[in-house]
């Protein structure tokens, strides 16, 4: 048995060292060829991975931003009745994934990996570092979520997420950081032109030829790295604003216009987005990923005048596009201030530098939070304030015990007065009132003087006769109450009816006592 496994190895060697030395046949060639030629088409069939760092709002506002920007993966998952990937984003850095569909909901494009993470703390630096390499940094995107339920505090969360994305970035390795720079300079190169509206950014074979712009003012300043996408959610919140806090237009133009000032410091985009209105939140992305469809290619058309839908692509937009809006915005200042607010504590916690025109502090000081400003109270002038009316009962219910305490000094008043006392004091303010009367009807008679009338043919002052017809009615009305006259006679009369009914009175009571009864 030994001896046969020796000769087989023997052989086994033999062949090999003959299928080496001797020529490939052309059967061996064909087949190399063909196992290249699926190799590549197994490449060109393998889903792009992109990166997505979505920072900012809390757990639920995360899961609607990406409810809006999976809505037709949603739709196909639904279809195929295949459950939805979770979504861990409760604790510190969470994580989930979506595919991204064609138009026709059928091929997939892509296939995204999204980190979330809600609180922009420096400790969490350390967590994001393995997020950026060399090799998926040129397909990352920075998302930056901001609620519309409390604007107010939007420039300080931005300033505090940049400020953490500068930390994290600083601490990459070296062939990261030279990555980062090349894809910055590639983003710098796709500036407005000609040939280069494409809202992705990407220095494609549009851009080849064209004229490079130089940057304007303001302009990639403050780079980070990678691109930004700032996202506005719950726009839809900014007819509330208006109703119930007073806003004007001036604000949400204050605020659009200080966030592309700021924006464009870092080569940043801007869109609005709404749980309930359509918007270009999932065009704006997938653009920006580099992500295109060949059946419907991305059509993003810069919007500015429509407060709830604001879009503004990156590399678009300048000074003088700010200033369409409305005039008296210091674009200088807002620039310079921010560059100031997003550096880094040093070491005491103290800022390097400091100066008056922090941007923070102007905007803080323009969006006034009405739930924490006691300062703070619409102005009744304004329009479109809206004044709360309580219901019929409630009203009544809230005025029982004024009228209670109304009857109850009623009641104590009448119950003081004197009698004597209350017809004097009518008696008195008759008088007054007849003293009044007179004095107001000389008054009138003094400005408007004696009044004639005709009649018969004959004038007569109407004064006059009105006298005469007084004194004719006081001659031949009789006296009410005439003079008492005292004759022997009326005296003696009076005197036999009182005696009359004294002795009727006295024969009654006789006849009523018990000793009257006894004898009868």
């Amino acid at each position: 048995m030994a001896k046969v496994l020796e000769g087989f190895r023997q052989h086994q060697s033999y062949g090999n060292v003959v299928k080496s030395t001797t020529p490939q046949s052309k059967g061996e060639k064909a087949d190399d060829i063909w196992s290249s030629l699926l190799d590549g088409v197994a490449n060109g069939k393998r889903l792009p991975e992109k990166t997505v760092l979505v920072l900012g709002g809390s757990p639920e506002l995360q899961e609607e931003y990406l409810g809006i920007l999976g809505s037709h993966s949603a739709r196909r998952q639904n279809e195929k009745h295949r459950r939805r990937p979770p979504i861990a984003n409760k604790f510190a850095l969470g994580y989930t994934y979506q595919e991204v569909l064609d138009a026709d909901q059928e091929d997939l494009l892509a296939r995204l990996s999204i980190h979330l993470l809600s609180e922009p703390s420096l400790d969490f630096a350390s967590l994001l570092i393995p997020v950026f390499t060399a090799r998926n940094v040129p397909d990352t995107l920075l998302v930056i979520l901001l609620d519309w339920a409390e604007p107010w505090n939007w420039a300080r969360q931005l300033r505090d997420w940049i400020r953490l994305l500068r930390a994290t970035l600083e601490q990459v390795d070296v062939m990261t950081q030279q990555v980062m720079e090349q894809l910055m300079q590639d983003w710098r190169k796709s500036k407005r032109g000609s040939k280069s509206s494409d809202a992705s950014g990407n220095s494609g074979s549009a851009n080849e030829g064209s004229a490079i712009l130089p940057l304007g003012p303001g302009e990639w300043d403050e780079a980070l790295g990678l691109p930004l996408c700032v996202v506005c959610h719950n726009s839809d919140n900014i007819d509330y604003l208006e109703k119930e806090n007073g806003w004007r237009e001036e604000n949400f133009d204050f605020i659009q216009q200080f966030l592309r000032t700021i924006l464009m410091k870092h080569g940043a985009s801007l869109v609005y987005s709404s749980s309930t209105m359509p918007n270009s939140l999932p065009s704006l992305t997938q653009s920006m990923l580099d992500i295109h469809s060949l059946i419907k290619p991305h059509s993003l058309k810069p919007n500015y005048t429509e407060r709830e839908h604001v879009l503004i692509p990156p590399n678009w937009d300048t000074w003088g596009k700010i200033l369409h809006i409305g005039d008296g915005f210091d674009r200088e200042r807002v620039s310079k201030g921010w560059s100031v607010d997003i550096r880094l504590p040093d070491e005491d916690g103290d800022m390097k530098a400091g100066s008056r025109d922090h941007s923070l502090r102007l905007f803080e000081d323009t969006v006034l939070n009405p739930k924490s400003d006691k300062d703070f109270t619409p102005s009744l002038t304004q329009k479109g304030l809206e004044v709360e009316v309580p219901s019929h009962q409630a009203f009544l219910a809230s005025q029982e015990p004024t009228i209670a305490r109304m009857k109850a000094d009623e009641e104590k008043t009448k119950g003081s007065k004197d009698p004597r006392s209350t017809a004097g004091s009518a008696t008195l303010v008759d008088g007054e009132e007849r003293g009044n009367s007179v004095d107001d009807r000389s008054r009138v008679h003094e400005h408007i003087g004696p009044v004639h009338f005709n009649m018969g043919g004959i004038e007569v002052d109407a004064e006059d006769m009105v006298q005469r017809l007084k004194d004719r009615d006081v001659e031949g009305t009789p006296d009410k109450n005439p003079p008492a006259v005292s004759t022997p006679e009326g005296k003696s009369q009076n005197e036999a009816l009182s005696k009359f009914f004294a002795d009727l009175i006295s024969k009654r009571g006789a006849s009523n006592s018990p000793r009257a009864s006894s004898q009868s």
